[in-house]
């Protein structure tokens, strides 16, 4: 009223009702609706956070285990190598100085373990001895699978 006298408006406020301001029903509705989205988008974005809180560190744990597998790995693969190289270098050696008795012995060696897992029938030409084979203990054998 104030204002209208400092006017001069010649009007009078003799009373302020102030009637329901409700916006129409779609508008309401589209209201409700965005609220509901922001609501669902936070919810799924809350999730999505927590999955990636659980994930991520698995998969980074999983990662370095698998990385420090293969280091160990690799390491055990160059000492392995490395003293393959070493023996190599002194079997080397040794045949330098005495190539023939070397040779022998490699020879020696390797039959050595060759035959240490198989069968053996030793004849001595001279003894008259008829050599005798087992048939039915070798096929036995060739059916089972341990054919030598």
């Amino acid at each position: 009223q104030t204002l209208l006298n400092d006017y001069r408006a010649g009007v009078q406020v003799l009373q302020v009702q102030i009637g329901k301001a409700d916006p129409p029903q779609p508008v309401i509705e589209a209201f409700n609706d965005v609220n509901v989205a922001e609501q669902d988008a936070e919810t799924l974005t809350n999730r999505a956070t927590q999955f990636a809180n659980e994930v991520v560190p698995q998969a980074r744990g999983t990662a370095s285990r698998l990385q420090q597998e293969a280091e160990a790995y690799r390491d055990q693969v160059v000492a392995d190598a490395n003293g393959e190289a070493a023996r190599f270098d002194q079997i080397y050696e040794e045949y330098r100085k005495a190539p023939r008795v070397t040779r022998e012995r490699m020879y020696l060696e390797t039959m050595e373990r060759v035959l240490e897992r198989s069968d053996k029938l030793i004849l001595d030409q001279n003894s008259g001895a008829v050599p005798y084979l087992p048939i039915d203990r070798v096929r036995t054998q060739q059916s089972d699978g341990g054919e030598r």
